[in-house]
């Protein structure tokens, strides 16, 4: 069926299933969910029951629908009775995917007296008088606030903070993975920026970093730009830096593999929200000179009645002046001509697959539009000799996975201030670094995400440029004294 090409992991149940205990039945069964364009996994004795057995199976779907005639068809089975049906994904999400754990143990009234009172009143009083301290002393060394409004969510748009809360926790989990870094999600009940500005300044205290994520455009950019100001700790807003830098990593690698210059690429970007925007400006800066970019009402430019009328916004206004200098008309299948280079960052199949022809030879497409692409890497593949998505069933997936969990492992463990331009530019090339020599090739541009080297190449990058400008202040594995120890002593200690 066709449904078997698009059955996904997200859309994986369990089938709870009463079998009759004769010979044979487990195969109709399984050959009704294949029939019904089911995929199964595992299959799991449950219970045995004298003259039936009980069966929990596995089986990913094409979707909710899907999943329901899956179900029809079990219980179309003679001698087979569908107990239930569960939703893993669902089950998954169960009272949240992160939770706090102590670090040390608390079992006697020594442990108590030194983690709690009266001993911790002498680490407070520390603090208080040196409150740079409280990067030895407490969790904010090594953690970092996932701040949401829920406007911008995954694609989803505004779904609100409660809605936004499991996109949260997972970002939380994977800065854990793999970057080792404490990472808590703080959704807010307000849309208002000055709001948001005052909870997070409030609540800074407390983190070593500040990730922002799925706010809305153009509010992010006015977000970001005031906490970065006003905040002494690093402050990133992942949906536009970290796709930026992930976007300029595979690009680097793309134009290796095609003997293109940086310089001299023409990139058409589609889709002009936070993170069209924030790419476009690492690509001029790592010395792209030829961007065009598209909303939905075509190829901005200077010329364009918005601009003229001064209604468009300021960011975009910024990228009207920095690009399409030829003022070049028109939807994204009217500029594409001549571009070597396609970046899609906005929605489902809004580039027709056969205006592809129009690219330079070598063609490099990335359509990142989640989960349905702007062009599917079936539909490139004729004009296109390298193709990117965001999407983890197609090679090369731009995923900020790549990016967020190393950045800010980086920045923490030289307590950076700010994570700066250089930064995240020396965080690209550390990521198109994995990717080098004979491995190189058209279905591998980009490390996989679950490339462990990955946070470990990309932190060192970053820890090592926020010291050659001077941005680090301290060293992760620096040793925290108490206020009267002795130089003696610290020369001994480990």
């Amino acid at each position: 069926m066709s449904e078997i090409a698009s059955v996904s992991a997200q859309y994986s149940i369990v089938l709870r299933v009463e079998i009759d205990h004769r010979p044979g039945m487990l195969g109709r069964v399984a050959t009704a969910i294949g029939d019904a364009g089911g995929r199964i996994g595992s299959v799991d004795i449950v219970d045995l029951e004298g003259r039936h057995t009980i069966r929990d199976i596995t089986v990913d779907t094409a979707g909710e629908d899907h999943a329901g005639r899956i179900g029809e068809a079990v219980e179309q089975v003679d001698g087979a009775s569908l107990i239930g049906r569960t939703d893993r994904t669902f089950r998954l999400h169960v009272g949240g995917k992160i939770e706090q754990r102590n670090k040390l143990p608390l079992r006697t009234r020594d442990d108590l007296s030194m983690a709690y009172t009266p001993g911790v009143a002498r680490v407070c009083m520390a603090i208080a008088e040196n409150r740079d301290l409280a990067f030895q002393y407490t969790i904010k060394r090594n953690t970092v606030a996932v701040v949401s409004d829920g406007t911008a969510v995954l694609g989803l748009g505004d779904v609100g903070p409660e809605a936004a809360m499991p996109v949260m926790e997972g970002k939380c989990a994977l800065f854990k993975e793999f970057g080792g870094v404490d990472a808590f999600p703080i959704c807010v009940s307000t849309k208002d920026s000055d709001e948001i500005v005052a909870t997070v300044r409030n609540i800074a205290p407390a983190f070593g970093g500040i990730n922002l994520e799925d706010i809305s455009a153009p509010r992010c950019f006015e977000i970001e730009e005031r906490l970065r100001r006003d905040l002494d700790i690093p402050v990133f807003h992942d949906d536009q830096h970290g796709t930026a830098v992930v976007t300029l990593a595979a690009l680097m690698n793309a134009a290796k593999l095609t003997g293109k210059q940086l310089e001299d690429l023409q990139v058409l970007i589609v889709g002009l929200g936070a993170a069209g925007i924030a790419v476009a400006e690492i690509l001029l800066a790592a010395g792209v000179r030829h961007v065009i970019g598209c909303d939905s009402r075509g190829a901005v430019h200077t010329d364009r009645e918005d601009y003229v009328a001064g209604s468009m916004p300021a960011m975009k206004r910024w990228f009207a002046e920095a690009t399409n200098a030829e003022r070049r008309r028109g939807g994204p299948a009217d500029v594409i001509e001549g571009a070597d280079v396609f970046i899609g960052l906005s929605g489902a199949r809004v580039m027709p697959p056969e205006a592809l022809a129009k690219m330079s030879r070598d063609a490099i497409v990335f359509a990142m539009a989640n989960p349905t692409p702007e062009v599917t890497p079936e539909e490139a593949a004729p004009y296109a000799r390298v193709i990117a998505t965001g999407r983890s069933d197609y090679p090369n997936q731009i995923n900020n996975v790549l990016c967020f969990p190393g950045i800010f492992r980086g920045a923490l463990d030289v307590r950076a201030r700010d994570i700066t331009e250089e930064m995240k530019m020396a965080a690209a090339h550390g990521i198109a670094s994995i990717v080098g020599g004979e491995e190189l090739r058209e279905d591998y541009i980009i490390p996989s995400v679950f490339n462990r080297d990955v946070a470990d190449v990309v932190a060192a990058a970053v820890a090592d440029q926020a010291r050659a400008q001077g941005a680090a202040e301290a060293h992760r594995n620096e040793i925290a004294y108490s206020p009267g120890e002795t130089a003696e002593f610290r020369a001994v200690r480990p």
